[in-house]
């Protein structure tokens, strides 16, 4: 089950990626152009911050689970002496966490902006906080952090 949550996981950051990259590019582009905040800039909106939050949950059952951070949370002493068993036992999950509040406070703030260039500033300054801490947190395969395959 661990490496079935694991594969989920791994495939739906692309989506997380994504939509959060689409979300600043409409954000950007609503912003910069002083466009109406429409009904599909708020679904993307919406549907940004739920994919991230469908992610932290994959992700809270893969932490639970894996055996890196087991041996991290038993072992901590020896676990702070590897940078992988560090960076899966606190790094990720704390950098994904802050991520996901960011995407989820961007979310709520711009939904309850009066004007629309508000909305989309406040969309795009949230949701690009939100991208640099993932694309730290993400163990890519050229991270000096943890590196991992594109896909698993």
């Amino acid at each position: 089950m661990q490496q079935s949550i694991l594969i989920c996981h791994s495939f739906m950051r692309w989506f997380v990626l994504a939509s959060l990259i689409y979300s600043i590019y409409i954000a950007y582009k609503g912003y910069s152009y002083k466009l109406p905040f429409t009904g599909k800039a708020n679904l993307i909106r919406h549907w940004t911050a739920t994919i991230a939050h469908i992610q932290l949950l994959f992700g809270i059952l893969v932490y639970v689970q894996s055996p890196i951070v087991k041996y991290f949370w038993r072992n901590f002493k020896e676990g702070f002496q590897n940078k992988d068993t560090v960076f899966f036992g606190l790094i990720h999950i704390v950098l994904m966490l802050v991520a996901v509040v960011f995407i989820t406070i961007g979310s709520a703030l711009a939904k309850r902006k009066l004007s629309d260039e508000q909305k989309f500033k406040t969309m795009l300054v949230w949701f690009s906080i939100a991208l640099i801490i993932i694309f730290i947190a993400i163990p890519w395969p050229f991270s000096p952090l943890s590196n991992r395959p594109y896909l698993r």
